[in-house]
């Protein structure tokens, strides 16, 4: 089964977030989101992670010293579901 390659971006961000336990209280900038990623993505990656955020499977935390992202962690089980369907990561 093939997936856009937006979808698969996507899941690799939940999956770094996951992966690293970036949930509730934990917190990451927005711009670290990009690490991992090729160069040339940085648009791609920037739109796929406002998606995740209008769908509240990430959500922010406004600081003084920029954006702060971490996963929803009442949509969990979503999240896990999600990556495993694209990455075939089981947690």
């Amino acid at each position: 089964m093939e997936f856009k390659e937006e979808d698969k971006i996507k899941a690799t961000i939940l999956y770094n977030l996951r992966r690293k336990k970036v949930i509730g209280g934990v917190h990451t900038h927005f711009d670290t989101l990009r690490r991992g990623f090729p160069s040339h993505l940085g648009k791609n990656i920037k739109k796929c992670a406002k998606d995740l955020i209008k769908q509240k499977l990430i959500l922010t935390k406004p600081t003084p010293y920029g954006l702060q992202v971490f996963l929803n962690k009442n949509k969990l089980r979503e999240i896990e579901d999600f990556i495993y369907q694209i990455l075939e990561f089981k947690f």
